[in-house]
């Protein structure tokens, strides 16, 4: 067994790897009222986060409108609300745990009605899952809850637990008042086009779909600090037309990617375009079009013909001028982006194999790839469970290992696959004249453009955030999953013409065990947007070549990616990512979890969709959750993933980067990070205030 004990050092993660980048300015230098205009992925099914469909900008509504306890702060740690709580403790841990909590004497819903008992108590009833008439997507941590009762007074709640669970300061955030939560109709149905009762500081005005807008409304009944905005406009715009709504106007802030992150950068620089679009009614086709690919503009996008390549150029350059007002905000979003491998058939199935993956990837390599481009640290991720800032985060990969192609080839060789090998008729291996095929329509062999190295002119990273709008939390190993609707946030680009690392030289011939060549089967998405990650496979592919292992890179549709390849277990490597938690115990774990064979005979997977577990992650999990104790609960978590390490179902590559593109003089708002947004105190800059420099820049 490898060694297990982290190799980080006691203050390692002690600290984000890159601040928030907000231009965060003080109150006083918010001017008062205007309006926000906000782009979202799209306008959401539902305004009820614990339903299945809930996506980012149900998210995003919750927390501009509804109590939570607790919020997170730039260190990805809970942190009481001090506008809902004075305070909320563990009072009694014997003979069972009781939590008391201490109501902000002023909290009161939009309705007048104060919050209290009633409210937690419905919220419980309804997500602890004895009811399966409330149609809840999960209810970690309410199904412990045995009792929720009045304290003292109307201002106290006390919540019994029937065991004892670590992370209690999740529950109840966000909180939605007895209205929704009462009755399974009112839960299922009542809240997924309109919040009739709220108790944050904006209120929900209306939804327009026709529009696809959401537009929140300063809140007459809060209590806190008042909202500097009169309005919050979220509202949907496609991600490939971000640059273009952020320079027509139709939005002021945008999650977008990096090569508009770059126009919006270029914009900001250059005072003029010294083109000469006026009288240029002769220039060619082709200097017009090389013209274009000088501006930045997408080849594949530009139309054929003089004339409309100048209307081309022409709207382009105006766009430019208007980005001009636009600033790009960068820090690292608390998700990241992994490689997981199916250890439920195949090759794969055999750790030895899955270790050798390991072994063979140089994911340094891959994190500069992605990071180094957009100037934010390119650490490769350490550990499942946690990110750096965060407590529970130590690097546990040593218990892997780390780069090492003779190493991987020794794991190869111990697991039976020989090169040059005999192979019969249907397992052959990839070969020259398969990698000269390249990828045609859905498939392709070692990537796109193997060693010669991939490149990638814009995309999302990571689309595909698990849990984030997941709709698997308690899915099982078949074909009938609800598909992930991919509301994640944009992630980072490889620079144009990256070399693909290169390692040991590969075993001459194919690997082959029993007949049948060692190749692995690469699933990507291969809608607009996932640049990225084919770039980073085709990097991937290339350091496993290296070590003879040969991959198949298939391309299948966005919307049947996860569905029909992820959570089925169609597929041997994918690229897909995970949200951090401020309570892996809770949250971690059905990612991590054995799975188990049903009553019915399926595999209950959860989360698990590389399908490797084992009893003792599972008993570390349960041992964390129900410890009280903060640094047991760490250590344990620590084992776990060091656990999980070794069994190399998944292997963390990179943080991913969170860009964000807005108005100059939009203060309080960009790239939060982990942080909680502070809706309250987003605005616009007075005349003449300052922004201090932001320290993620420079």
């Amino acid at each position: 067994m490898p060694l297990l004990a982290g190799c980080g050092s006691d203050d390692e993660g002690s600290k984000p790897l890159a601040a928030q980048d907000i231009a965060a300015v003080a109150r006083a230098s918010v001017a008062e009222g205007g309006t926000l205009r906000m782009a979202v992925d799209a306008v959401p099914e539902t305004l009820n986060t614990f339903q299945a469909d809930a996506d980012a900008g149900t998210t995003r509504v919750a927390q501009a409108v509804l109590p939570s306890m607790f919020t997170t702060d730039a260190e990805g740690r809970p942190v009481r609300n001090p506008d809902y709580l004075e305070s909320a403790k563990v009072i009694e841990t014997e003979p069972r745990q009781v939590v008391l909590y201490k109501l902000n004497q002023q909290a009161v819903w939009s309705d007048g009605r104060e919050i209290g008992a009633a409210d937690f108590a419905a919220q419980w009833r309804a997500l602890s899952g004895k009811d399966s008439a409330y149609w809840t997507a999960r209810n970690a941590g309410y199904d412990r809850i045995a009792q929720i009762e009045r304290g003292a007074n109307d201002l106290e709640v006390r919540v019994t637990f029937d065991r004892p669970y670590a992370d209690w300061q999740s529950l109840f955030s966000p909180l939605y008042p007895k209205d929704v939560m009462g009755t399974p109709d009112a839960f299922n149905d009542g809240a997924r086009r309109k919040l009739t009762v709220t108790a944050g500081p904006f209120r929900v005005d209306r939804v327009d779909t026709a529009k696809k807008d959401v537009i929140l409304t300063r809140n007459p009944r809060w209590w806190g600090r008042p909202a500097k905005l009169d309005e919050i406009d979220l509202h949907a715009v496609d991600r490939a037309k971000r640059a273009a709504a952020l320079a027509a106007g139709t939005v002021d802030v945008a999650d977008i990617d990096a090569s508009e992150a770059e126009r919006i950068t270029i914009a900001g620089r250059e005072k003029g375009t010294g083109l000469p679009l006026q009288g240029a009614g002769k220039t060619s086709a082709k200097k017009l079009r090389s013209w274009a690919l000088t501006l930045g503009m997408d080849e594949e996008k530009l139309p054929d013909g003089p004339k409309k390549l100048r209307r081309s150029i022409a709207k382009w350059l105006e766009q430019q001028h208007e980005l001009r007002d636009f600033d790009v905000r960068k820090s690292l979003e608390p998700a990241y982006t992994q490689l997981a491998l199916n250890g439920s058939e195949g090759p794969l199935a055999d750790e030895r194999v899955r270790r050798a993956v390991a072994r063979a990837l140089d994911r340094q390599a891959l994190a500069r790839l992605v990071l180094t481009p957009l100037g934010l640290p390119a650490v490769p991720v350490g550990s499942h469970v946690a990110l750096s800032g965060q407590a529970a985060y130590t690097d546990g990969s040593g218990a892997i290992g780390g780069l090492d192609t003779h190493e991987a080839q020794a794991l190869l060789a111990d697991a039976g696959w020989v090169a040059g090998g005999p192979v019969k008729a249907g397992g052959k291996a990839a070969g020259a004249e398969d990698e000269k095929k390249g990828d045609k329509g859905d498939k392709g062999v070692k990537g796109d453009k193997g060693e010669q190295g991939d490149e990638s002119d814009g995309g999302h990273d990571g689309q595909y955030i698990v849990g984030e709008d997941d709709k698997g939390s308690n899915d099982k190993d078949t074909r009938d999953h609800q598909k992930d609707h991919a509301h994640g946030a944009p992630g980072a680009y490889a620079p144009k013409g990256t070399a693909a690392p290169r390692g040991a030289g590969a075993p001459a011939g194919p690997l082959a065990k029993d007949g049948k060549a060692l190749s692995l089967r690469f699933v990507l998405p291969s809608g607009p947007g996932s640049e990225t990650l084919q770039t980073v496979a085709g990097q991937i592919s290339a350091m496993l070549d290296k070590v003879g292992i040969a991959t198949e890179i298939h391309k299948v549709p966005d919307d049947s990616y996860f569905k029909d390849h992820i959570a089925s277990g169609q597929y041997d490597l994918a690229l897909y990512s995970w949200p951090s938690s401020a309570f892996p115990a809770t949250d971690a774990r059905p990612i991590y979890a054995k799975p188990v064979v049903a009553a019915d005979g399926s595999l209950n997977v959860e989360q698990n969709y590389t399908r490797v577990g084992t009893d003792q992650v599972d008993q570390l999990f349960d041992q964390a959750l129900g410890t009280l104790d903060e640094d047991e609960a760490d250590g344990l978590l620590r084992k776990a993933d060091s656990r999980i390490w070794a069994s190399a179902g998944s292997l963390p590559l990179y943080q991913r980067p969170q860009i964000v593109g807005a108005l100059k003089s939009l203060v309080n708002v960009g790239a939060f990070g982990f942080q909680t947004p502070v809706y309250q105190d987003m605005g616009f800059l007075k005349k003449g205030a300052k922004v201090s420099p932001s320290p993620s820049k420079g």
